[in-house]
């Protein structure tokens, strides 16, 4: 079968998207990459052939929609009046949410021809939407946390009727910001245009909707969401880095250490960061593994007690530390928890803190705003991560989830027999 994966974001949303493509391509399918063009060489170097799609997703996160990244979508009332006339914030708004969407709407539109099925993400999941609306093909979407409608995430017990319609209002406002491009790209589709919001076409045309996280931070989920939204677990590539050797000789060569990294999550003046993640760890006696992941700083020396570095295989690391603080993201979320160690989140955007909610809830940690975290928060954060039993409870939740192989060859198996399931009945084999 022919696939087509497009998929934007960081490499947080595009890692667990290229492990299953490279699974159904070992599988004997024909796979193709549509992706930001700042991780096409990332796409590629796991051997999966790709194309840019959409504008540069880091620059995106660095954008001049916002003054500051952690307002993207999680802003505070403050946040939001500094934006000042609310038609501007409206327009640019609208500019961010569909900057380059009929250029991704062409290139989608070239790469499923002959194609069996489409997987996105729910980032630009419109234009892949109408695309294999265009094309008489199923689409799948790979979801990092629980998007749609539900009575498990709100903080209180709602009426499933209740919440439907609130969701459904949010996602009827998020379509004003996005009609003008997808009337456009519609037209040009030749397709009718749209009286429904997007999410409803989606979820009505009997997408298959994959969950890449595990039941355990939403046990009730399954249940009431059912075979379109199956709960199967985080994927990765599980890659390795250039100095997996490096740090683990400094690993050993000390106590474990605590790590710290915020993926592709800008961090204005990572410096001064660097300083108080030193100053707090050398207070409570504990060693420092740091990862920059996005955000540039100058060469820092190694040192017995600090260690900073680009990127690490969290994997082969987490499991050797104390406890590890992070963004929030989901991928580094569950691999935290599947290394058996205490987690500190300490969120920018987006999601990101609904996961470290799970993670308190569980029992395996504490979140916290990182504009938010001083010396003193950060030292009290830091004696709760890393009490007894915090540590005892991480190691028991790790017991709980899934691999990461074992997700990949459940979503790889489902995304086929989605694919298949569209085909026309003289062609199904």
């Amino acid at each position: 079968m022919k696939i087509v994966v497009a998929i934007h974001g960081t490499r947080g949303d595009v890692e667990p998207c290229a492990a299953v493509a490279l699974e159904l391509q070992h599988r004997g399918h024909d796979v193709q990459a549509a992706v930001p063009p700042n991780l096409v060489g990332f796409v590629e170097s796991a051997g999966l052939p790709a194309v840019g799609y959409g504008p540069d997703s880091q620059q995106q996160l660095q954008g001049d929609v916002f003054e500051r990244p952690d307002a993207l979508t999680a802003a505070a009332p403050s946040d939001w009046l500094r934006l000042g006339n609310p038609l501007d914030a409206l327009r640019k708004a609208r500019a961010a949410a569909t900057r380059g969407w009929d250029e991704m709407s062409q290139t989608l539109s070239s790469m499923t021809a002959g194609a069996d099925l489409v997987l996105t993400g729910t980032a630009y999941q419109e234009i892949a939407s109408n695309v294999t609306e265009h094309r008489g093909i199923p689409l799948a979407e790979v979801h990092y946390f629980p998007v749609r409608a539900n009575t498990c995430v709100l903080p209180v017990r709602l009426p499933a009727t209740v919440v439907r319609g609130a969701y459904a209002v949010g996602e009827w406002m998020h379509w004003q910001l996005l009609k003008p491009a997808e009337s456009r790209q519609r037209r040009v589709l030749g397709l009718p245009p749209a009286t429904t919001r997007p999410v409803a076409r989606i979820v009505g045309g009997g997408a298959l909707e994959l969950q890449a996280y595990d039941p355990v931070f939403f046990p009730a989920l399954a249940q009431e969401w059912g075979a379109q939204r199956p709960l199967i677990g985080s994927m990765t590539l599980l890659l390795p880095t250039e100095i997996d050797g490096e740090v683990e000789s400094w690993i050993a060569a000390g106590s474990p250490p605590v790590y710290f990294g915020f993926g592709s999550m800008p961090v204005d003046d990572f410096a001064d960061t660097v300083g108080l993640i030193r100053d707090v760890c050398g207070a409570l006696g504990t060693r420092a593994l740091i990862c920059t992941g996005s955000s540039a700083v100058d060469d820092i020396a190694t040192t017995d007690a600090v260690k900073v570095v680009a990127a690490v295989n969290h994997a082969a690391v987490f499991p050797r530390c104390r406890a590890v603080v992070h963004h929030g993201g989901a991928g580094t979320t569950a691999a935290g928890l599947r290394a058996g160690v205490p987690t500190l989140v300490l969120w920018v955007a987006a999601e990101q803190p609904l996961w470290g909610k799970q993670v308190e809830r569980l029992g395996v940690g504490t979140y916290r705003r990182f504009s938010a975290t001083t010396r003193e928060s950060l030292l009290a954060d830091l004696r709760t991560v890393l009490a007894r039993n915090t540590s005892e409870r991480a190691r028991v939740i790790a017991g709980q989830m899934s691999r990461p192989s074992e997700s990949v060859t459940t979503a790889a198996d489902l995304l086929e027999g989605a694919a298949r399931a569209g085909r026309p009945a003289d062609t199904v084999c």
